[in-house]
């Protein structure tokens, strides 16, 4: 199975912090918060692992990270040259996955629980794809999901009123068939792929099956989320 971190986007919730630098590269406890979701890859096994950030960001990116020796994984590169959502950044993967299973995570998501769990039911999933959730006390914040015993039946974008308090958080299982999928859903009122209409896809396949993140969460793509995520890896 390889890896793909997301870290494009401008981090305007950010703002003025990320005026200068990309908001993965801000400091999250002791560390970039980048570092958080690579460990989490290399420590479920996972250690061929794509980065892709934005034009203007990629070279203090490259700076930061290096080949990969650090971290004892190996690093690929890919620009988003325009901003068009989570499912057009993991569109640029498609020659690096060459036809692997992949983990995709969202760079600004923090956690200190173990995706080893999860990694190794994926490899034995025949086909689909698999999402993480998290009960959170505002789903109306998140994508939503209404879910049975093994399958979400649904997921729905910041819903008014939220059929469950199950979120999607940013950790993605993929087989072979998303790029294919992603080349086959319509943007968005946005302008943008959304993942969300990605994993609708494999929804209406049967094919996405879910698991539930052990160990603190957050993203960290708001001040207080930010807080929040540094005072989680502060207390490890």
């Amino acid at each position: 199975m390889k890896g793909i971190i997301l870290a494009g986007g401008r981090g305007t919730r950010l703002y003025p912090l990320t005026k200068v630098t990309n908001k993965h590269l801000l400091p999250v406890g002791r560390e970039p918060m980048i570092f958080n979701p690579i460990r989490k890859m290399t420590e479920a096994g996972i250690i061929d692992i794509l980065v892709v950030t934005s034009t203007e960001h990629m070279g203090e990116i490259v700076n930061q990270l290096g080949s990969g020796n650090e971290f004892h994984c190996q690093f690929t590169y890919r620009v988003q040259e325009e901003a068009g959502g989570i499912a057009h950044a993991l569109a640029l993967g498609e020659g690096f996955a060459h036809g692997e299973k992949i983990l995709v995570i969202l760079g600004d998501n923090i956690t200190t629980g173990s995706l080893m769990p999860h990694v190794m039911e994926f490899s034995k999933q025949v086909k689909g794809a698999k999402v993480l959730l998290r009960k959170v006390g505002d789903p109306e914040r998140y994508g939503v999901a209404a879910i049975d015993e093994q399958q979400i039946i649904s997921i729905e974008e910041k819903p008014k009123e939220p059929k469950s308090n199950f979120a999607v958080i940013g950790y993605y299982f993929y087989d072979d068939q998303i790029f294919d999928i992603i080349r086959g859903i319509a943007t968005s009122d946005r302008g943008e792929l959304e993942i969300t209409a990605v994993n609708n896809a494999y929804i209406a396949r049967g094919q996405l099956t879910y698991g539930v993140l052990d160990g603190d969460w957050t993203d960290a793509g708001t001040f207080e989320s930010l807080q929040q995520a540094n005072q989680l890896l502060m207390g490890t």
